[in-house]
């Protein structure tokens, strides 16, 4: 009886949907998808197996791109299905952590679409009760990108509280000071690089923590230049001149790292490959 609802599952759902795939140009080939409750129903008790089968068909497409351009996306990914079919996964199974990993690795970072990545993980957190990643996820996107301090720490209490390290439990308890930015995110990028289960994603984290770690040599030495001189430091250069810095490090993503007016360090590329059509 498993065997042939197995079979049906893939007969009826993956079949059809990965002959269509191949038939269409490459940049779209994640799109279309039959909707949830018809995927639910085909699915019948096999909904964990459908499920992973989703997941997988997102991380392959993904990789593919990050293989085929060597982590710069000469065709840019199909973001907005990549999320259609990633909630559609956790529909049908909610406890599998590959959804929520995988979303959190994308759908923050590259797509810039946060509350859509906290409603996941919140759904997430309803069900894999003992996960303390997915508080961890969350106490990151409300601190790093929407400055929601006082929710950050209520997620990290709780991540500390399921994990039973310390780090979690001092960084809810202050309260995620703006000052640690950048610490905050190094902390976090080297954790999500170290448990990518996918070399792909793991590309992207490294790329990332790479270019934030060069950020933090910058702040490192523009915080010492204001505390000898009194004053900010008007550009990297006079950085460099004044012994700070040996020279300007590299910037992954291909851009050049700058001083703004306010003293942050900014880069010409935002932190993004540039994103460019391949031409047929």
């Amino acid at each position: 009886m498993f065997l042939f609802v197995a079979l049906s599952c893939y007969v009826f759902l993956v079949t059809p949907f990965s002959t269509y795939m191949q038939n269409k140009p490459f940049v779209e080939k994640i799109g279309n998808m039959p909707s949830i409750k018809l995927i639910q129903f085909g699915a019948a008790d096999q909904k964990t197996l459908v499920g992973e089968l989703l997941i997988l068909k997102v991380i392959m497409y993904f990789g593919g791109l990050m293989e085929e351009n060597k982590a710069e996306y000469i065709i840019p990914p199909d973001y907005p299905a990549m999320s259609r079919v990633l909630h559609a996964a956790v529909k049908l199974d909610p406890y599998n952590m590959d959804a929520y990993y995988f979303g959190q690795s994308i759908l923050v970072w590259d797509v810039g679409q946060i509350q859509l990545a906290n409603n996941l993980l919140d759904y997430g957190m309803k069900y894999r009760t003992w996960d303390w990643y997915l508080p961890f996820f969350a106490g990151f996107n409300h601190a790093y990108f929407l400055k929601d301090f006082k929710q950050a720490a209520k997620y990290y209490r709780l991540a500390g509280a399921l994990s039973g390290s310390p780090l979690f439990s001092n960084l809810a308890s202050r309260y995620m000071q703006e000052s640690g930015q950048t610490d905050l995110a190094l902390v976090y990028l080297s954790t999500m690089s170290k448990n990518a289960k996918n070399a792909a994603v793991k590309q992207v984290f490294d790329t990332r923590l790479a270019a934030l770690t060069a950020v933090k040599k910058i702040e490192s030495a523009s915080a010492a230049f204001q505390h000898d001189l009194g004053r900010q430091a008007k550009s990297i250069a006079g950085l460099i001149d004044r012994g700070y810095l040996a020279k300007i490090p590299n910037d992954p993503y291909g851009g050049e790292f700058y001083l703004a007016p306010d003293g942050q360090v900014k880069t010409t590329s935002n932190f993004a490959f540039a994103k460019k059509i391949k031409k047929n």
